[in-house]
């Protein structure tokens, strides 16, 4: 893809024009316009993303955070991590604004606290394997990096897999839905830290 190092608009404008065409894993324009201004609302000191991809949405998000702010990402595959990081620098980022996390997220999110020292997460996009998606909520929970004013962007709830965490999010009331555009559904977290053991 032939794209302007440093800016990260035109590699975003590259992945659109190569999705037009051929089958891609970015979530599209659409999508990221909506990720946009979830992002520019929020301003999340700290962002984690599950399901790096091509590097698409990170850069979407990287582009809207405030300038202190960090993005941890997840993605259990080497490859796919290797080259979704080497577009994130290729449009400007650097290792100071986000860290790559190559594991399950089921390994990552545990090692937030405990090794990187993350304390509260505000934004979460996931956008990976969708059985995963109520199982990793619970962790971060679990971890107490859920709070009140956190948000949860979530792709692909239309899957079937997908099925048990829209019924865990409906039914409890530390969660609320806030809006659904292009089949991402955005929730707001609510009355405190959502937190069992911490």
């Amino acid at each position: 893809m032939n794209s302007t190092h440093g800016q990260p608009d035109s590699v975003l404008q590259t992945f659109d024009l190569y999705a037009q065409t051929q089958p891609s894993l970015s979530i599209g324009k659409e999508k990221g316009e909506f990720v946009d201004c979830v992002v520019h609302r929020v301003a999340p000191t700290c962002a984690l993303e599950l399901g790096t991809h091509c590097g698409y949405t990170a850069i979407r998000i990287l582009r809207r955070l405030p300038s202190s702010a960090k993005l941890y990402t997840v993605e259990q595959d080497p490859a796919t991590a290797e080259a979704g990081e080497e577009m994130i620098l290729v449009a400007g980022f650097k290792h100071s604004q986000f860290q790559m996390l190559i594991s399950p997220s089921s390994a990552a999110i545990p090692r937030m606290r405990a090794e990187l020292g993350v304390r509260a997460v505000g934004l979460v996009l996931m956008d990976h394997d969708v059985e995963q998606y109520l199982p990793d909520l619970q962790a971060l929970e679990q971890e107490g990096l859920v709070s009140t004013g956190s948000v949860l962007l979530v792709n692909n709830t239309h899957a079937q897999g997908a099925r048990d965490f829209l019924r865990y999010i409906h039914s409890n009331p530390r969660y609320s839905v806030h809006s659904q555009r292009h089949g991402m559904l955005e929730v707001q977290c609510q009355q405190g830290s959502i937190d069992g053991t911490r």
